[in-house]
């Protein structure tokens, strides 16, 4: 048994004439277009209802678009990367940025954690508290967005929520300050996000040959020292995905922040760029800019997936 508890086999490859191994026959030819052409039809519809609409996005990020160009009462003008300059020569683009960052990775973080912790839970208890909690975190995860945020405010509502009773805390009002407005919509996010890490993530523990585990066990490690140096390294293409799909979706958050922060908080502390973006479009008419806001967002979020998956390919993880 290795320190991390899993044994690694070596298979030898026995070399005959020609070059090739026994164990690795020769492929057939066109072999490698098949998986494409099984993933076509998904890949024509995929590509239909995500390129037209991010085509059209950047269509109008580079003209100026506002609501006289809605109506008619003026022609579109081409600005080239005007809206991307007034776009990141505006200082509140960038604390909105950097606001939108440090909340998606909490809610990121935050979500794992709950999420593998009780997927580690439900193969410690039984079946009948198995199935409760997996109907209760999927009620959670079915809930509306803009139900869930509903309910979350009835909650810490300061003047008939039962949060603040239990806690002592009067008429303490959760979405007057910053930070605690964060942490509210944080709840929220986590509460109706945790549900798809945790089956996914049961799914794969219970994928792990029980025999690993005992030997783990009888080796002496604990339990967390049997997440850390077996689950986790055997789990790593599933907690990639799943950590993958968190940040797309913590990133762009938006009903939850303009639900429950009455669209981005008192004086805009509480703005996130997909709120951000709408206000520019829709409220001030600037279509042009939130469209530039939009492409931007879409950037930021494919250079984070990139990063990660180079990550993970270094660390030998095969993608």
């Amino acid at each position: 048994m290795t320190p991390n508890g899993v044994g690694v086999a070596v298979r030898s490859r026995v070399r005959v004439r020609g070059g090739l191994s026994r164990s690795s026959p020769r492929p057939l030819r066109g072999a490698g277009w098949s998986p494409w052409l099984y993933l076509a039809p998904a890949l024509v519809i995929l590509g239909a209802l995500l390129g037209y609409p991010i085509y059209q996005l950047g269509l109008i990020s580079v003209f100026r678009y506002t609501q006289a160009q809605v109506s008619g009462g003026e022609p579109t003008a081409f600005v080239g990367l005007g809206n991307y300059a007034d776009v990141f020569s505006d200082d509140r683009f960038w604390s909105v940025l950097v606001a939108t960052v440090g909340f998606a990775a909490a809610c990121v973080v935050s979500t794992l954690a709950v999420g593998c912790a009780l997927a580690v839970l439900l193969t410690r208890v039984r079946a009948v508290p198995r199935l409760a909690l997996m109907l209760a975190a999927l009620g959670a995860w079915a809930t509306p967005a803009v139900t869930g945020s509903t309910v979350w405010l009835f909650l810490f509502d300061p003047d008939f929520g039962p949060v603040d009773r239990v806690l002592g805390l009067g008429d303490h009002s959760w979405t007057y300050g910053r930070y605690s407005a964060f942490f509210l919509v944080l709840l929220e996010v986590v509460w109706c996000s945790f549900p798809f890490v945790m089956v996914t993530v049961y799914a794969g523990i219970r994928a792990v040959p029980s025999e690993v585990l005992e030997a783990a066990a009888l080796d002496g490690a604990s339990q967390w020292r049997i997440w850390r140096s077996v689950l986790a390294p055997m789990l790593r293409p599933i907690l990639m995905v799943v950590t993958i799909q968190s940040v797309i979706w913590d990133f762009k958050i938006f009903t939850q922040i303009y639900v429950m922060t009455g669209g981005g908080g008192i004086a805009g502390q509480n703005l996130v760029l997909n709120v951000y973006a709408y206000q520019q479009a829709f409220a001030s008419s600037q279509y042009g800019l939130g469209a530039a806001i939009g492409v931007v967002t879409l950037l930021v979020l494919l250079a984070v997936t990139l990063v990660y998956l180079r990550l993970l390919r270094r660390q030998g993880e095969e993608l």
